[in-house]
C-alpha cells in the first residue's frame, strides 16, 4: 500500500471521522483503525480510544475553528456528523449544511485532498419505486432531511469544481444490522457492505472532482443503480433477500408507482416539523 504523505505506513493514512459516536461511525470504526496510521475520532458526544492508534477530538461541527483544529493532520476526512434523520429545517441547516460547510472549508484550508461525505437516499424518494435510479438524475427529496443532503451534495459539488477538492458522496441506504421491513429488501445497507463501501472511497485516487453513488446492498429488490468502477471500486456482497422469509409483508408486491421513500414520503411525516406562519 506503501506511504501516505506523512509517513504512515497503513492504506488509510490519517483519517478523520465526523460523528464518530453515532451509528455508522461506531460501525466503521474498528475496520478503520486495522487501516488506518492514525484515526482521529471527532464529535462533540464523549469517546475514549480504543487502539493506540486511535485518537479522540471533541468538537461541535457548528464551529469553524474547532473542526480546523480537528481535522489539522489528516489525510482523508470521512464526514459522518450531523442531524440524521427529519427535523426543522433551521435545525437541518445549522447541523448539516454548515457543519459541511466547514468541514470542507477545513479540508481546504488544511490541504486534505480527499472528503467522503454521508448522504442520503432520501434525496430521491420521491421517485417511484418501479424507477431503476441513478445518481445523475435531479434530485426528489421525500423531506425536509433529504433537502439538506441535497445541499450537503451541492456544497461538495462546489468545492470540487471551484478548489479541487476530491469529494465523494455515499448516499447511504437503510443502514441496519438485518432488514426488519418491507422496505429494507430494496434499500438496506449491511454493516459489511458500509464498510466497504467506506474503505472503497477512502483509499481511491484524491483526483480533483465530485461523484455520488449510492451506498446499498446488492439486494435483488434494489431501486437503485450499484456504482460502477469508474465510480467507486467496490461491489456490495449482501443481499435482502436473504432475510425476506422473516419479514412481515415480504411476499407481497411492491407499488411500482409508489415513492420509493415509502413512509418518509407522506405527509403527516413532515408537517410535525413545519413551523407555522
Amino acid at each position: 500500500m506503501g506511504k501516505d504523505r506523512r509517513g504512515g505506513i497503513m492504506g488509510l493514512g490519517t483519517v478523520a471521522v465526523t460523528g464518530a459516536a453515532g451509528t455508522i461511525g461506531g460501525a466503521v470504526r474498528a475496520g478503520l483503525r486495522a487501516e488506518a496510521a492514525r484515526l482521529i475520532l471527532v464529535d462533540r458526544a464523549p469517546l475514549r480510544p480504543e487502539a493506540g492508534n486511535e485518537e479522540v477530538r471533541t468538537a461541535d461541527l457548528r464551529d469553524p475553528a474547532a473542526v480546523e483544529a480537528a481535522l489539522a493532520g489528516s489525510d482523508r476526512v470521512l464526514h459522518l456528523g450531523g442531524v440524521p434523520d427529519e427535523a426543522p429545517l433551521p435545525e437541518l441547516l445549522d447541523a448539516n449544511v454548515l457543519g459541511t460547510h466547514h468541514v470542507l472549508e477545513a479540508a481546504r484550508r488544511t490541504g486534505i485532498r480527499r472528503v467522503v461525505l454521508a448522504g442520503s437516499n432520501r434525496i430521491t424518494g420521491f421517485y417511484p419505486a418501479g424507477h431503476a435510479t441513478g445518481p445523475r438524475e435531479p434530485v426528489r427529496p421525500d423531506g425536509l432531511y433529504g433537502v439538506s443532503k441535497a445541499a450537503v451534495e451541492a456544497l461538495g459539488q462546489l468545492y470540487a469544481d471551484k478548489f479541487g477538492l476530491s469529494v465523494l458522496c455515499l448516499r447511504i441506504g437503510s443502514f441496519e444490522p438485518a432488514p426488519t421491513e418491507p422496505r429494507h429488501l430494496a434499500t438496506w445497507l449491511s454493516p459489511r457492505d458500509a464498510l466497504g463501501y467506506v474503505r472503497a472511497a477512502l483509499t481511491a485516487p484524491p483526483v480533483p472532482g465530485f461523484t455520488a453513488v449510492y451506498a446499498v446492498s446488492a439486494n435483488t429488490r434494489r431501486f437503485w443503480t450499484l456504482p460502477g468502477p469508474a465510480e467507486l471500486d467496490y461491489a456490495p456482497v449482501d443481499d435482502a433477500e436473504e432475510h425476506a422469509a422473516s419479514i412481515p409483508g415480504a411476499d407481497r408486491a411492491p407499488d411500482p408507482a409508489a415513492p420509493q421513500g415509502g413512509a418518509y414520503a407522506r405527509p403527516e411525516f413532515t408537517l410535525p416539523y413545519l413551523r407555522r406562519s
